[in-house]
């Protein structure tokens, strides 16, 4: 097939699995063109099959704001028509599934029919889509798709209790490249972090407010009060230097290393043991699937789609939002030495559910039926 994938270029959930997506189907032989207003920063290897197309948005007084939703429809019927694609593939409603309806219509108009898929990834249904002022776009542009996707029951659950969607929406989950994530032999880096074999806590986000990131150091202070301890942070944002100023608080900063944004987080992966994901809402958690694959149980809330990936007394623990004594629980009875075996076993093992080879075909069936669907009505 020849598709096209449109997202946002950058590190969040949602430009990460489209491009990870991208990358997989190109290596199963189809061609694939990334439509985006910047490289996206996992595009990182070379393939006959990817390509990649910018949408340029030209300044001008009128404008207060630059029009990207216009700018991004005319790339895509422009796309479309000039490279013969056969479906698009929208990550993330806003403004993606809009701007493909506006593409497709416009393409229609020139007899070409053009399947849109929507993959439904979170905020853009939990937080910003419930807005009054995208809500009734959102709704529309929803049930205009071909092909629904969510990445978990959970999204999907309240995709249909947030908005009036008549739209069948199938749940595809997120995956992982076990080829890339798994726990390789780090050794040095542990003994250099962890010289008197200290348990490493890890924890990886974008420092937003509803990581809670001021737990993962509250949490991490509890189990250092018992068992000796480091923490290392991945990721940056806008409550970095709150958290940084609260490890000072807590007399933990010896311990707390703020290793800012990195690339290769599978390195600092496969010298933990334990990953803590507090988050006051996750549609999935692919942080911690990526944690998952190289042996790293997890110590999360039951919020949004967590649970069903981190399975309690499986693969880690579960707990409600905000309770920062269970989880200093939860996290001292993994990290025992008796029972830390079993569930980096288990994580490993769940991770592996998750596969490329088990996820990537099951977006290649919803592409064929609404390529199908398309063509049945010209």
């Amino acid at each position: 097939m020849n598709i096209g994938i449109v997202c946002y270029p950058t590190y969040g959930g949602s430009g990460v699995v489209a491009t990870e997506l991208g990358k997989a189907l190109a290596q199963r032989g189809h061609r694939v063109h990334f439509i985006t207003y910047s490289q996206p920063v996992r595009l990182d290897f070379f393939n006959e099959n990817l390509f990649y197309h910018e949408v340029y948005v030209p300044a001008y007084p009128l404008f207060q704001f630059p029009p990207y939703e216009s700018a991004l429809a005319s790339k895509m019927v422009d796309i479309v028509q000039n490279e013969k694609l056969d479906v698009l593939h929208v990550h993330y409603a806003i403004p993606h599934a809009s701007a493909a309806y506006l593409a497709k219509q416009i393409l229609r108009t020139r007899g070409i029919a053009a399947p849109v898929v929507t993959t439904l990834h979170g905020t853009d249904i939990t937080l910003v889509g419930k807005d009054a002022s995208y809500e009734p776009v959102v709704t529309f542009s929803i049930n205009q798709s071909d092909g629904v996707t969510a990445v978990s029951a959970d999204l999907r659950r309240e995709t249909y209790e947030s908005f009036p969607i008549d739209k069948e929406i199938e749940v595809i989950p997120n995956f992982i490249d076990l080829v890339r994530f798994r726990k390789q032999d780090k050794s040095h880096f542990r003994a250099a972090i962890a010289p008197e074999g200290e348990k490493l806590l890890i924890h990886i986000s974008n420092f937003r407010a509803v990581k809670r990131v001021e737990d993962v150091l509250r949490i991490f202070a509890g189990v250092r009060a018992e068992i000796p301890a480091k923490l290392l942070l991945v990721g940056d944002g806008p409550d970095r230097s709150r958290m940084e100023k609260l490890a000072r608080e807590l007399d933990c900063q010896r311990d707390i290393r703020f290793l800012g944004k990195l690339e290769a987080v599978e390195e600092v992966l496969s010298v933990g043991d334990l990953f803590l994901m507090p988050s006051e809402n996750e549609s999935f958690g692919l942080a911690a699937l990526e944690a998952m694959a190289c042996e790293m149980p997890v110590v999360s809330t039951n919020a949004g789609g967590i649970p069903e990936l981190n399975i309690h007394g499986v693969t880690g623990m579960v707990s409600n939002i905000g309770d920062i004594a269970d989880m200093v629980k939860n996290s001292l009875y993994v990290l025992d030495d008796a029972n830390l075996p079993r569930f980096k076993a288990a994580a490993r093992a769940r991770a592996e559910e998750f596969a490329v080879g088990n996820i990537v075909p099951l977006y290649e069936d919803c592409y064929r039926r609404a390529i199908a669907a398309t063509l049945a009505t010209v």
